[in-house]
């Protein structure tokens, strides 16, 4: 992804001064461990390597919101987001003690936000159980609620060495084609204890962030996605686009659709822009 880098524990410390300077108020921390294995052990273990990496961000600005990402795909040797039966396909009710584990850990880190991308079934419960059993009980969720198994994720599992080494996660990600499930996912979200509501990818699902921000009336956020942010800079560096107008028409349409919060690799650019 263009003028995007992974960024080694002692970077972080200045890039946590440089978005205070640039007004960014929050970030969504993922990680690539040193090592994986079948369970996805390093993303609820106290010394993972996102938990280091929100310990440095809060210590350097203790202002920054972090929002913890809560999946296994990252550290999972096979790259799917859950346990795996026998036959290959994910074990979603033998996973959920897991996301609650890696909820835990991260918190106690110091997120600020928990927000789990999994889409296993009843994990939203599993987390804020476990959240408000550990004390967590002021800790917001942000739930992944109308995450589409898209194409538009590439350049992240690149980027996070978490593509599947064998089949897809269309198991347990909404079909593109079915607008009606998101609202669905989000209720249901909204039961078990979520606070917030995500909508993943954005840009080729504006329609869906419409449907979402009419149904209900808690903050909606919006992922503009790794291959949103690398298609768009892609014909802005074949000068087929015109850069600013072109990242802030799509960043507007995304919040005219109705996302309060948007997730994006330009934030740091806009911010320069327009603080």
């Amino acid at each position: 992804m263009p003028d995007q880098f992974r960024l080694g524990l002692d970077t972080l410390a200045e890039e946590a001064a440089e978005l205070k300077s640039l007004q960014v108020p929050a970030v969504m921390i993922f990680g690539l461990p040193e090592s994986k294995d079948e369970r996805g052990s390093g993303a609820w273990a106290r010394d993972g390597i996102v938990q280091q990496a929100v310990q440095r961000l809060k210590d350097a600005n203790p202002e920054l919101i972090v929002m913890g990402d809560v999946c296994l795909c990252e550290y999972t040797d096979h790259g799917h987001c859950g346990l795996l039966q026998p036959d290959g396909s994910v074990d979603n009710d033998l996973t959920l003690p897991l996301l609650a584990d890696t909820a835990v850990s991260l918190t106690e880190a110091g997120c600020d936000i928990i927000a789990p991308s999994d889409m296993m079934d009843g994990r939203v419960h599993a987390i804020r159980t476990a959240l408000d059993n550990a004390g967590f009980v002021e800790t917001p969720i942000l739930s992944y609620a109308a995450k589409f198994a898209s194409a538009f994720y590439g350049p992240f599992r690149e980027a996070a060495d978490s593509t599947p080494a064998f089949g897809d996660r269309r198991g347990y990600q909404a079909d593109p084609a079915n607008a009606r499930i998101a609202v669905d996912e989000v209720l249901t979200d909204l039961a078990e204890g979520a606070d917030m509501v995500m909508v993943k990818p954005a840009l080729p699902y504006l329609d869906i962030i419409r449907r979402v921000r009419d149904a209900v009336d808690v903050p909606v956020a919006a992922y503009n996605v790794s291959g949103e942010y690398s298609m768009l800079m892609g014909a802005i560096a074949n000068g087929w686009l015109e850069g600013p107008r072109a990242v802030d028409e799509a960043l507007l349409s995304i919040r005219r659709a109705g996302a309060d919060t948007i997730i994006t690799y330009h934030a740091k650019d806009w911010a320069r822009r327009h603080i």
